[in-house]
C-alpha cells in the first residue's frame, strides 16, 4: 500500500506532504489543542452553572462534550488545507474572503443581538461568526495582493489593499466590534510594511488609527466604559475583578483540576476568560507555560521566514501568524487587567465553534503555505515534486 508509505523516497501525496509540513509546528498547534481540550474540561462546570436556571439545566461537561466536537472537525480541516499546494491555497482564502465579506456584510441585517452586539448569524445549533473566518482569508487575500507589487511596482496594490481594510473595518464598526477592527487593521499594517510601505504613510496610518480610538471613546459609550475601567477602575469592572480573583486563588501551583472555586463567578469562563480558569486551577507557572507555547509558535514561523525569497510566503505567513500571537496576546492580557476588557477567545483553547473552525482553516492555511521552504533546498526530489504541483 504505497499510499501509506512515509519514506523520504516515496511519490505518494501523503508522503509527499508528511516531508514538507513544517512538523515541529504541527506537533505544537497539535499540543495547543489538547490543552484546551483540558482547560475546557475546568470551565466547563463554570459555564454551564452560568447558563442554567429554574427550569433548564446545563450538564456540567456540556461545552467538554461541544469542544470534543469542533475538534473533531477542526483538526481534520486543518490537516486537509494544509495539504493544499500553494496556489490552490491562495485560490481557496480568495473564495472564502468573497463569501465571508458577503456573510459580514448581511451580520446587521440577519445577525442576532447578544449583549448589544451584531456579530453572529445563527444556524441550526450553532452561531456563525464571520468575522473569525474572515480574518485568515483576508491575510492570505492582502498577501497575495501585496505580493504583486514586487513583479511591478507601479501596481495600486497598498491603496487598494487600504480599501478592503476600510470596509472591513466599516462593516465591523457597525456591529459594533472594535477589538477585532484593531486587530485587523494592526495585522493589515504589518503586511503592508513588509510589502514596502513608505514609513511616512505607516505614520500617518498609525495616527488615524489612534484618531479612530479618540473618537470611539468620545461616542461610543460602551469603548469608554471599558477604557475607563481600565484606567482609572471606573465604571463596570465585575469582569476583570473576577478574573483576578481566579490568579489569586489559583498561586503559583493552582487549586488542582476541578478545584476551583473562584471560576464559578466568573462571566465566560469556557471563553474570554478560560485563561484565568487555567491560573485558579493550574496555577500561574502553567499559564506562563503556555503563553511561552503561543510565543514559541509565533518565533517558530517568523525564524523561518527571515531567509525567505517569496515575497507571498513571506507576507502571508507573517500575516498569519502575527495574527495568531497577537489575538492570543490580546486574550491573556485582558485576563491579567493589562488591558480593557474586550470578548476574544484564546486561539485553540477557549471553547467556540467559530474561533476553533476558524483558527483551524488560518493554520492550515499557515502550515499549507510554508511547506517545502527548508526541504527544497536538501531533497533533489522534492524540487521536482513543487514543480509538478
Amino acid at each position: 500500500m504505497k499510499l501509506f508509505s512515509f519514506g523520504r523516497a516515496d511519490r505518494n501525496p501523503l508522503a509527499r506532504w508528511f516531508w514538507t509540513i513544517d512538523r515541529p509546528l504541527l506537533a505544537m498547534l497539535l499540543v495547543l489543542i489538547g490543552c484546551g481540550l483540558i482547560a475546557v474540561a475546568a470551565a466547563s462546570p463554570a459555564g454551564a452553572m452560568r447558563l442554567s436556571d429554574s427550569t433548564t439545566r446545563i450538564p456540567p461537561l456540556f461545552f467538554l462534550q461541544r469542544q470534543f466536537l469542533w475538534v473533531l472537525m477542526g483538526v481534520p480541516l486543518m490537516l486537509g488545507v494544509s495539504m493544499l499546494a500553494k496556489d490552490a491555497a491562495r485560490r481557496f482564502a480568495l473564495g472564502g474572503f468573497a463569501l465571508f465579506l458577503l456573510l459580514l456584510a448581511l451580520v446587521p441585517f440577519v445577525g442576532v443581538e447578544t449583549n448589544g452586539a451584531h456579530r453572529w448569524i445563527q444556524l441550526p445549533g450553532f452561531q456563525l461568526q464571520p468575522i473569525e473566518f474572515l480574518k485568515p482569508f483576508f491575510v492570505v487575500t492582502t498577501a497575495w495582493l501585496f505580493a504583486m507589487r514586487f513583479e511591478d511596482r507601479t501596481l495600486p496594490v497598498i491603496p487598494a489593499g487600504a480599501v478592503l481594510l476600510v470596509l472591513i473595518v466599516g462593516l465591523l464598526v457597525v456591529q459594533p466590534d472594535f477589538g477585532q477592527s484593531a486587530l485587523v487593521a494592526a495585522v493589515w499594517l504589518v503586511q503592508a510594511v513588509l510589502a514596502g510601505l513608505p514609513l511616512v504613510v505607516l505614520g500617518l496610518a498609525v495616527a488615524a488609527l489612534l484618531a479612530g480610538l479618540v473618537i470611539a471613546y468620545q461616542f461610543e459609550p460602551h469603548i469608554r466604559n471599558r477604557i475607563d475601567g481600565y484606567l482609572h477602575g471606573e465604571g463596570d469592572t465585575y469582569q476583570v475583578d473576577r478574573a483576578l480573583d481566579c490568579f489569586r486563588s489559583g498561586g503559583l501551583y493552582g487549586t488542582g483540576p476541578g478545584e476551583g472555586t473562584a471560576k464559578f463567578r466568573l462571566p465566560e469562563a469556557q471563553t474570554d476568560y478560560i485563561f484565568s480558569v487555567i491560573g485558579e486551577e493550574f496555577g500561574a507557572i502553567v499559564c506562563f507555560a503556555l503563553a511561552l507555547l503561543y510565543l514559541a509558535i509565533v518565533l517558530r514561523v517568523l525564524l523561518q521566514m527571515l531567509d525567505e525569497d517569496d515575497p507571498f510566503t513571506l507576507i502571508a505567513a507573517t500575516g498569519l501568524v502575527v495574527q495568531f500571537g497577537g489575538q492570543a496576546l490580546i486574550n491573556m492580557s485582558v485576563n491579567l487587567a493589562l488591558a480593557p476588557s474586550k470578548g476574544m477567545t484564546l486561539p485553540f483553547v477557549s471553547h467556540g465553534g467559530s474561533s476553533f473552525l476558524a483558527t483551524a482553516i488560518a493554520m492550515g492555511l499557515l502550515l499549507s503555505i510554508t511547506r517545502r521552504n527548508r526541504h527544497l533546498k536538501a531533497s533533489p526530489y522534492l524540487h521536482a515534486g513543487a514543480a509538478a504541483t
